[in-house]
């Protein structure tokens, strides 16, 4: 498969937007965590993690930490540097096993394990994706690493574009099943979240009007010459 086929610039396309949109996922998700795990004592349907309080917090800490690693991973495979994919892959294994453990720890004291499920789901995914990457005739074009300077941007700014809709609508989108004891657990930090939300929409667009723009000024550069 050539680097520059329609195909591997499409699968590029898709890991760059899976390994953002997982990062951006398991970043709130961490960041959904921090009632349950700050305030327990708050929220009946959350009395049975108050013993339990201070893994809970290492649960929040460890996947916000994981989020910001992925998201930084994708930021490098948008860049296309050699570690990007190898660091891809830390960071999804990394979040796989933590929201093992989570699963496990919340299944065993209050019976149940969402939302965790889906980030982890979502991750798993995506480490698939990443693995199936690695076959060698697959490679051969998706390495992340030769693609041309810049190629990767579209994909930057549909990812950006992307977690601002998820970010601006995760009350909503989550809120089924992040709600206990009617609860909605999603739907917290609005202002922060929506400020979030928005700078990424303007950002995603942004890197679209910049790459019109410069595909403009190069049509205009070959026009005269």
């Amino acid at each position: 498969m050539s680097t520059n086929s329609y195909f591997a610039k499409f699968l590029r396309f898709i890991g760059i937007l899976l390994m953002a949109l997982t990062g951006g996922f398991t970043l709130l998700g961490g960041i959904g965590t921090f009632c349950a795990a700050v305030f327990p004592q708050k929220y009946e349907s959350m009395s049975g993690l108050i013993r339990y309080q201070g893994l809970y917090i290492l649960f929040m800490l460890g996947t916000i930490a994981i989020g910001v690693w992925q998201i930084w991973a994708a930021i490098k495979l948008i860049k296309g540097t050699p570690d990007a994919y190898l660091l891809s892959i830390k960071a999804l294994v990394a979040g796989a096993v933590l929201g093992g453990f989570h699963i496990y720890a919340s299944r065993m004291l209050r019976g149940k394990s969402m939302p965790v499920d889906m980030v982890v789901y979502t991750t798993l995914f995506t480490l698939a994706v990443f693995l199936l990457f690695r076959i060698p005739i697959i490679w051969q074009g998706v390495d992340f690493a030769k693609a041309k300077a810049g190629e990767n941007k579209i994909a930057g700014g549909a990812a950006s574009i992307l977690l601002g809709l998820l970010t601006l609508t995760i009350q909503f989108t989550m809120g089924s099943t992040h709600t206990w004891g009617g609860v909605n657990y999603a739907d917290a930090f609005n202002i922060s979240m929506t400020v979030i939300g928005i700078g990424l929409l303007l950002f995603g667009a942004g890197i679209f009007v910049s790459l019109r723009k410069v595909k403009e000024t190069a049509l205009k550069f070959q026009v005269q010459q």
